[in-house]
């Protein structure tokens, strides 16, 4: 397991990820591990494209035809 040194931290943010350690209860050290995780780590998120093309081809454009009900009262008068 490597080893990692920041310099030169804003005084602002050292005193945040204290804070913020102190809520999830560990260490300043074990929230900084923490944070680079998620933000390294995490999945990419998809683009709005990519979620479309990965939909599946399923059913019939007349499926999804919108119906007017002719019944129905009039919402704006």
């Amino acid at each position: 397991m490597a080893n990692l040194l920041v310099r030169n931290v804003h005084e602002d943010i050292r005193e945040a990820l204290k804070a913020r350690a102190r809520a999830h209860g560990v260490s300043a050290e074990a929230e900084h591990r923490r944070i680079l995780e998620e933000a390294l780590l995490r999945p990419k998120r998809r683009s709005f494209l990519q979620v479309l093309a990965d939909m599946p081809d399923v059913g019939r454009d007349e499926d999804f035809a919108r119906r007017q009900d002719e019944t129905a009262p009039p919402v704006f008068d």
